[in-house]
């Protein structure tokens, strides 16, 4: 065996090169120009101590700029109890990879199962899966759920006001099936109801999808978009920031089909973009064609309690060309996280959490008003973000207050800027900002 952690033997590689045709490994590569090559000795240090180790992954980490961080466009810096990665590394949480034999997997099953009825209860819907790969992903993916539903319809509606890098996501599985995405107008900030009736009166619609609150931040009302919708035989499909459902009135209220968003706002560190974790809830009807795993409660045949894998309909389980989505393996670690944090801070203290936040947003936009060079951008309600207009060069003020240690907010436009605010500011760090915009 040439190499420890490799489990092919000299006959293996020897008969997997006959059975393609070649004689060495070498010749594998032939194709890559010699001048590409790396034929140099790694540079690699001699061996250290533990101690040292650390001291050199402590000095690198130092060069980071720590920055506080008024920025969000669905990636936020919530708090996250230190008490969560103690738990997520129990033995009976994390185990490896599925959590097919449910005799070994009771754990794994008992916290999807958990996380399940949270986030049902969260957004007010039926049922949930456990978990998609993040709100982008899980928002496509119920974009083709609405495919799959719509039995003459292969357009799916999209509102104007939702987040580009998931619009980016949706475009690209709509695509590869056969999907066309029409974008509905936004008007002042928020989703155009005339513009969506005048569309969906024209037919062959099979879903349509909003956000809330969407991108500009702002909270949209949606009063009878889902009967809209339900009328032409279209699905309603909501995607929503987790954490913001601890206080606003949920999908399932609203008459939404499908649930979906990102669910990192519930203690996930922001962690330069991931891993984070998708939702997906809907209504009972639709349950059989949801992607992903659902977990199911039941009895052994003692009569204890037992947890297990239900309506499977991935394709180890049935007919490829009948099975949903293959996706979810690797995502469970990150329910696991968001349920110790729904447990851990429950029902009053997610929405105290939520109520920091948008009371802390709306003295931030409060006071850049008076400032004398802020404006809001949409006079409309909004939660722990908004676009504010600012009346110089955007790029440098960035700039100055990145020099100063403050991340200032996303520029949305040239002259607009849309600032975050989670329970992690303090009142001392948002008016240092307001006194650095002063400057």
């Amino acid at each position: 065996m040439n190499y420890k952690y490799f489990p092919h033997t000299e006959e293996d590689i020897e008969q997997m090169l006959r059975k393609i045709g070649i004689k060495s490994l070498d010749d594998l590569y032939s194709e890559v120009p010699e001048c590409i090559r790396f034929r140099r000795e790694y540079h690699l240090p001699e061996e250290k101590s533990e101690i040292e180790v650390r001291r050199f992954f402590d000095t690198l980490g130092a060069k980071n700029k720590q920055l506080i961080c008024f920025a969000g466009a669905g990636v936020y810096d919530h708090y996250t109890p230190a008490v969560i990665p103690s738990i997520v590394g129990r033995s009976e949480f994390l185990t490896s990879y599925t959590p097919y034999q449910a005799e070994i997997s009771q754990g794994t099953l008992h916290y999807i199962f958990e996380y399940q009825s949270m986030m049902a209860e969260l957004t007010g819907m039926d049922v949930s899966n456990a978990s998609m790969y993040d709100g982008s992903t899980a928002t496509a993916e119920a974009v083709l759920m609405a495919g799959n539903m719509g039995k003459k319809a292969n357009k799916v509606l999209v509102s104007g006001t939702l987040d580009p890098k998931v619009l980016n996501v949706v475009k690209t599985y709509a695509f590869f099936h056969g999907i066309e995405i029409e974008m509905i107008a936004a008007t002042g900030g928020i989703t155009d109801k005339n513009d969506l009736q005048e569309r969906l009166g024209k037919g062959g619609v099979a879903g349509v999808v909003v956000q809330q609150p969407n991108y500009f931040g702002i909270i949209e009302d949606y009063s009878g978009f889902a009967e809209l919708c339900h009328e032409q035989k279209a699905l309603f499909i909501m995607n929503s920031i987790a954490a913001d459902l601890a206080l606003l009135k949920t999908p399932g209220e609203w008459g939404a089909d499908i649930a979906v968003g990102d669910g990192q706002s519930l203690g996930i560190p922001m962690s330069w973009g991931g891993a984070y974790v998708g939702y997906m809830c809907c209504t009972e009807k639709l349950m059989r064609k949801m992607p992903g795993r659902i977990v199911g409660k039941t009895v052994d045949r003692n009569g204890q309690r037992a947890f297990v894998l239900t309506l499977q309909a991935r394709e180890q389980h049935i007919r490829r060309q009948k099975a949903t989505s293959n996706i979810c393996s690797n995502e469970s670690l990150m329910a696991l996280w968001v349920t110790i944090y729904m447990s851990l801070m429950g029902k009053q203290g997610l929405k105290e959490a939520a109520q920091m936040s948008y009371d802390g947003a709306h003295y931030l936009c409060e006071q850049l008003n008076k400032t004398g060079h802020f404006v809001l951008a949409y006079d409309r309600p909004f939660f722990n973000e908004c676009c504010m207009r600012y009346d110089g060069d955007v790029d440098k003020l960035q700039k100055h207050l990145i020099d100063r240690g403050i991340f200032g907010g996303i520029k949305v436009a040239n002259d607009t800027i849309m600032f975050a605010v989670t329970e992690k500011r303090s009142r001392e760090e948002i008016d240092r900002l307001i006194d650095l915009c002063h400057e």
